[in-house]
Parts: structure tokens; sequence; C-alpha cells
């Protein structure tokens, strides 16, 4: 097999090296890279950058750590203006590290960057979506790893909604919020419990993996900026930290995006702090902003709702659009619809939600959180194929069609999806780096769709916006006009006509 190659920058050296507990995280990036002898590269310009450190002492101890690590030689002859050109202004030395880091992913010199500096995950989104997914935070760094290189024993749970009462305040999730709030227990006990408030929770192995409280304001009673007359609040959005970069995030707060379209609710917002890039990060990614602050320094960020059509603002691209909105959607006149017919197989894998068998094992009658699924990507989701149909522009609406099936529906679209970009991989190497972040595949999966330059695989990123209930059978497919005949066998459009039938009956909860 191919071995994949990670860039690190300082913060996650300082994060591994320095003389605090390692979190879970950078430690199970570090255990998994050294399992598989995959290659951890720190880059000449960032040790040049610890070389400038006015310091002498903590100067010389982090030269000394960086001595572990290989080190990623500059390319000759780059210079300032030419990172310039490429990734924008460079005000400070550290802007100029930064853009030599992301030089090194354009150039290919490693595959991925790990780094929990959001700046520089800006910068690389600025650029380009297919930079910005090689640009990873640690948890899903040791994600990929464990991914592509671990055996796939421990399955990820559905997310439940149970009350607080039902929950073991002693799991060992819930330290850090004690270490950081004194009156936790006397807040989930007057406040949760008393008060029964609804939590998500996903259970892994009997123990709390994630958990979200939520509760019901109003704009007489609200920490959020925006006074409405629904206001979801996000009490408490925590995933264990081991277990971060699982997509465990960004599975809960679809939860939270889907509930609160729903439901019609006005207003939906979480406190953060300045510290938790990553969930600030998947935040704003979904179209939440930093709306305010509160006075004991919580940052409030908060995104509004509705059933309305959605519009652009103006120069605002179309899958812009439908990021910042989700679940809503664009469904202008010169949008257009798609259908991808994807075997039973891969359809169990893309969309673990609907994997449901008749012949159930032995967890049959417990709750969702407790039944076993498979491994999915969540909200932001990437799809191989080979099929040589063209797709359109970015913010296309996508049509999932599942083929003939041993397991019901069989012969039906059950999802819909907004296109995000589509590429084509000609190489194992390049199929982990397209597919990085997102993928369900391991790289022995990846090997066997044997991609080269004469048969490349067809990548295409799209967000997953609904599950179509019920789902759209093969009869009324045929009634609406959308299959003439036997179904298609490949990616084909669908006609502007017939995917305003298919968006009416999709039964979104919102105007198209």
């Amino acid at each position: 097999m191919s071995q994949q190659s990670y860039l690190i920058d300082t913060n996650i050296l300082i994060g591994l090296e320095d003389n605090h507990a390692v979190e879970p995280a950078y430690a199970r990036f570090h255990s998994l890279a050294a399992k598989h002898k995959v290659g951890v590269f720190v880059h000449e310009a960032a040790r040049d950058d610890i070389a400038r450190d006015k310091d002498s002492g903590r100067r010389a101890i982090s030269l000394s750590k960086i001595k572990k690590y290989q080190i990623l030689a500059k390319r000759h002859g780059l210079t300032r203006d030419d990172l310039q050109r490429q990734f924008g202004t460079l005000r400070k030395d550290n802007d100029v590290v930064d853009a030599t880091l992301l030089h090194a992913l354009i150039i290919d010199a490693v595959d991925f960057l790990v780094t929990q500096d959001q700046g520089l995950h800006d910068r690389a989104q600025k650029h380009s979506p297919d930079l910005a997914r090689r640009v990873l935070f640690v948890g899903d760094a040791a994600d990929l790893l464990a991914q592509t290189y671990e055996p796939k024993t421990v399955p990820i749970r559905h997310v439940a909604e149970v009350p607080a009462h039902t929950i073991n305040l002693e799991d060992g999730f819930f330290d850090s919020l004690r270490d950081g709030y004194e009156e936790f227990n006397d807040w989930w006990k007057d406040k949760c419990v008393k008060q029964r408030r609804p939590c998500w929770v996903v259970y892994d192995n009997d123990g709390l993996a994630g958990l979200i409280v939520r509760k019901d304001e109003t704009a007489a009673d609200t920490d959020a900026v925006t006074k409405a007359g629904r206001i979801l609040k996000v009490c408490t959005f925590k995933v264990r930290p081991e277990k971060r970069g699982v997509k465990l995030g960004e599975l809960l707060l679809k939860q939270v995006l889907w509930f609160a379209q729903t439901n019609n609710y006005n207003v939906a917002y979480l406190t953060t702090y300045k510290d938790q890039v990553s969930l600030m990060n998947l935040l704003e990614y979904y179209g939440f902003t930093h709306a305010g602050s509160k006075a004991n320094g919580e940052l409030i960020y908060e995104r509004s709702f509705s059933s309305v059509k959605l519009t652009r603002t103006p120069g605002q691209a179309i899958f812009e659009a439908a990021r910042k909105n989700y679940p809503r959607f664009l469904a202008e006149s010169e949008i257009r619809g798609f259908g991808i017919p994807i075997k039973e197989g891969y359809h169990d894998t893309l969309f673990p939600d609907l994997w449901n068998p008749r012949q159930r094992d032995l967890f049959m009658g417990a709750s969702r959180a407790e039944v076993p699924t498979r491994p999915g990507n969540t909200i932001r989701k990437v799809y191989l194929c080979r099929a040589q149909s063209n797709l359109a522009e970015a913010g296309s609406i996508l049509f999932f069609y599942k083929s003939t099936s041993k397991e019901l529906p069989s012969q039906a679209i059950t999802a819909l999806g907004i296109l995000e970009e589509v590429t084509w991989a000609t190489s194992t190497k390049d199929l982990m780096i397209k597919t990085g972040g997102r993928s369900v595949y391991s790289e022995a999966q990846l090997e066997e769709w044997k991609a080269t330059g004469h048969k490349p695989v067809k990548v295409i990123n799209f967000l997953l916006v609904s599950y179509i209930q019920p789902s759209i059978g093969l009869d009324e497919l045929r009634d609406i006009g959308v299959v003439r005949g036997n179904p298609q066998q490949s990616i084909y459009e669908i006609s502007a006509q017939n995917l305003e039938k298919l968006l009416r009956r999709s039964n979104l909860g919102f105007s198209v």
C-alpha cells in the first residue's frame, strides 16, 4: 500500500511536545502515525520560524524537539512574492510560513497539512475547496488515519433523544465540564434533570461519545443577540475528546440543523470559547456567525432559519448559499438536477441512517442510540463512480436512486444532495487525497477501484440535504416521467419540469 504523509504545523508540534498532558486527539494522531509508519514532517520554514524566537531557552527546547521529526525542505527559489500571488497578502512572517506550508500541499510534497490554526484553514478555503480538504484539524487527521489503516471494529451509533435524568452523570465524559464549571453538577440537577430537558446523545460501547442539551427560549428570556419568536438554545455541545475527528460533531450539528428547520425555529444559538477552534470552524461552515459575546468571555454563535424560498445575496455563489443556509438550498431556474444510480452496498455505506435490514441482530428493540450502524460521514459526503456523464456546476441538485436491492427500499430515490465539486482521481494516492476527511473507505477499498490515468475515478463531493420519506419508488418515478422504460444505469440529467415535481414530492418542509 502507498503511505499517506502529513505535514504538522507548529501548533501541533507544541501540542505533542510541550510539558503538559497530551490531549487525546494529539496522542491518537501520533500513535496511529507511528503504528502504521506514516510519514510526519515539520517544514523547514517552521523550523526557521522557531529559530527566530527571542526566548533562547524556549527556542533551544523547541528546536531539540523538532529533531524527532523528518524535515521537509523548502523549495529552492520560492519567494514571498510567489507565495502572495498564490495565497494573497502576507503581512507577517507567520503568514509567509503558513503560505509555505500550503505551497507544500500544492506541489504534492505531502498529502495533508495538520493544523489547529483557523486562519490557515481559512486561507486554504479561499484558495480552493480542493486545497481546504487537505488541511485537517488534528482530530480529523487522526480519524483519517484510523479510517485508512485500522480495522473497523467499533460501530458508530445513531443520535438518540433522551431526557437528561437517564444519563449517567458519573461518566468520565463530564469531567472536563466539571473542571471548567464548578457548579456544573448543580446546574445539571437543577436545570437539566428537574426541568426534564431533552438531550441528543451518541453512545459508543455504553459510554457517552457525544451530547447536546437543548432548550426552547423566547425573545424575553434568551442570551441570543437576535430576539425572535422561537429560539433554540444549544446549552451543551460536547464530543468526548478521544472521539473527536470521527465526525460526531458534524453528526450532532446535523441533528440541530434538521431539527430547527423542521420545527420552524427562527434562531438557533450556542456559546463557545475562543480556544474551541474546531467547533467554531464547523459552525461557521454552516452559516453560524459570531453575533456577540457574554461578560464572561463566551462567544455567542447564532444563525437564522426560515421556511420561505431561499434567495441569494448579490454575488453569492449557488453552493455557498446552500452551505450557509443548510439544509435549505436554491432551486432557481438555471440550477440543474441529476439522478445518480447507486448500488445497495455503496448506498448502505454512504447513507447509514437508511440501513434497515429485515434480519435484525441482538440489538433488535434497543433505542436508536444503541443500534450498531455502519460508518458514515454525516453531512459532507463523497461518492465514487466511473460514470462518464457530466455533472453541472456546484449547487446542482442530486437525487440518489437505490438500484435493485435485497433490502427495502429497492429501485427508489432515497436521498437528496447538493453538489459541491466533481474531480477525477488517477491513482489510489489521488483518491486518498481527494476523499480525505470525508471518505468512508479504507485504502484497501480505494485500491480496488484501480484508478489510473486511462481509467480515472469520478469523485463527487456533496452535502446531504434530506432523506426522502417515503422514498420515491419506480412506479411513481415512471408516473412523474423521470424513468421511461428501464431505469437508468448511469448519471442522468432531470428535466426542469420533472425536477420541479421531484422537489415538491420530496416533502422538504421549506419552499424551493
